[in-house]
């Protein structure tokens, strides 16, 4: 179908955090009721009878729900994950991430254990070293050597992102050779090591006090394909599923669950923005950092927020200066619509406070708002920068429960800004995004759930087969009609 130049389709894939106060039940027994809760109870949409994949994603292992996203339990670490519906807006993608969570949390009321069950969507677990993902999912405009020579160009702005995008984190983590896994270990969690050429441990780093990225310290790689131990910024895909139009989905793996739905709009907005200048060929060489992935540890771990850096071509720079300039080329874009409008006004308010003062954005920023309540913790009661009770605090800062997520405490008690009000999250709890293909998947998806003799079926992205030997194709991920029988 036709659509406008730069129009994109955006999703993002969050892994959840389990914690579970009730020693008769495991995590791994805890996200399962979950799951099977919100298909077979809340009715929310249709569980996966076939393996999507056969050691990741097994079947039954989760499935498509009628608002146009996945809900499901991903094998390597058996955690909950939560993929948005195909999007073309940024309050669109972000009513539809919070639906994610609202029915997590529905489900957690319905099976009465509210009490003895925590879902957090924070990325580190301060005890065990384990990371957790919020991958970004963007559908560019790529060619045969776009990742060998194209992505690469796009790391100074995912480096640099941060000063606004991160979420903050209290301590930091130094990767070490592993040990081997023993027998036992292999064949307690099998999939945990399957293709893993190399493992590494995190040990604590207690040089460290605060930083604003809690994954800056688990990323290895700048592009690289099989990364449970070996993280990258990018993880190339090429599935057909999420291709069309000589467009393919761009994989960032370097990034966090916002609470903030301001700093995750802008997160988004200015990434699409920056993903256009590269496709226009915008974006030079001069733009190459000489270091990434030190400049991006650099940057998280900088406690004064000058977030200085090098260039390729010698030149000393910093991360404010890199953003700046993004911002200036993309001010091309301007008056192209309301929504570019305003992730370029945000942008540059957003850089103007950083210099002039990051902390007084405690009211739109994630890393700032946990700096905040993270000092006043720490001082009502005395602690310690590498206190556990420190950990466990930062750690409850991303419970997606409001009632005891002190992320909401803040938002409440401060004001923080917001992209979407609460009908319009209840509203995508049900109601997928209009505009894509989600749309029609949705449809079909309502329509075999009324089905009393429904038998064999099967859905993906880019098709759904009600019955045997009869596939609807869903190829265009920016057309929300049915095709035509």
């Amino acid at each position: 179908m036709n659509r406008p130049h730069g129009s994109r389709i955006y999703g993002v894939e969050t892994e959840f955090g389990a914690l579970v106060r009730d020693e008769s039940m495991s995590s791994e027994m805890a996200v399962e009721l979950i799951k099977d809760c919100a298909f077979h109870e809340l009715n929310l949409g249709l569980i996966d009878l076939h393996a999507r994949d056969d050691m990741f994603e097994p079947a039954r292992s989760g499935g498509f729900l009628v608002n146009g996203g996945r809900l499901y339990i991903d094998a390597v670490g058996s955690h909950l994950e939560y993929a948005t519906a195909e999007c073309r807006t940024l309050r669109g993608l972000i009513a539809n991430d919070r639906a994610g969570q609202r029915i997590i949390n529905r489900a957690i009321r319905t099976l009465g254990m509210q009490d003895r069950v925590g879902i957090f969507n924070n990325a580190i677990d301060h005890f065990g070293g384990h990371t957790f993902g919020c991958h970004e999912n963007f559908l560019v405009q790529m060619d045969d050597d776009f990742f060998s020579d194209k992505a690469p160009l796009l790391f100074a702005f995912l480096v640099t992102r941060q000063i606004f995008a991160g979420v903050g984190r209290v301590g930091g983590h130094v990767l070490v050779a592993g040990d081997l896994p023993t027998e036992e270990e292999i064949e307690r969690n099998f999939v945990d090591y399957v293709w893993v050429h190399q493992i590494y441990q995190a040990i604590p780093d207690d040089t460290v006090e605060f930083q604003i990225s809690q994954r800056a310290d688990h990323i290895l790689k700048g592009i690289a394909g099989k990364v449970r131990f070996n993280r990258a910024l990018i993880n190339p895909k090429w599935e057909h599923f999420y291709s069309h139009g000589g467009m393919h989905r761009l994989h960032l793996l370097f990034g966090e669950a916002n609470q903030s739905e301001y700093a995750y709009a802008l997160k988004i907005g200015t990434t699409h923005l920056a993903l256009r200048l590269l496709e226009d060929g915008l974006i030079g060489e001069e733009m190459t950092l000489a270091a990434p992935l030190k400049a991006l540890r650099d940057i998280s771990r900088d406690p004064e927020y000058k977030w200085r850096l090098r260039m390729a071509d010698g030149q000393a720079s910093t991360a404010l200066e890199v953003q700046r300039t993004h911002l200036a080329l993309a001010e091309k874009y301007r008056g192209e619509d309301a929504e570019t409008d305003w992730v370029l006004d945000e942008w540059k308010s957003t850089l103007d406070g950083l210099e002039s003062d990051p902390l007084s954005l405690g009211d739109r920023l994630d890393w700032v708002a946990k700096k905040r309540l993270m000092e006043m913790y720490r001082e009502a009661e005395g602690l310690a920068w590498n206190d556990a009770a420190l950990h466990s605090a930062d750690m409850q800062y991303h419970s997606i429960n409001p009632a005891d997520s002190l992320f909401y405490g803040w938002a409440d008690s401060v004001g923080m800004r917001r992209i979407v009000d609460e009908v319009d999250v209840i509203d995508a709890e049900v109601t997928p995004p209009a505009n894509t293909r989600a749309h029609a998947r949705s449809q079909l998806l309502r329509e075999m759930m009324k089905d009393e003799r429904l038998g064999d079926y099967a859905i993906d992205w880019n098709a759904v087969m009600p019955r045997p030997y009869q596939v609807v194709e869903l190829m265009d991920p920016f057309d929300p009609e049915l095709p035509q029988p």
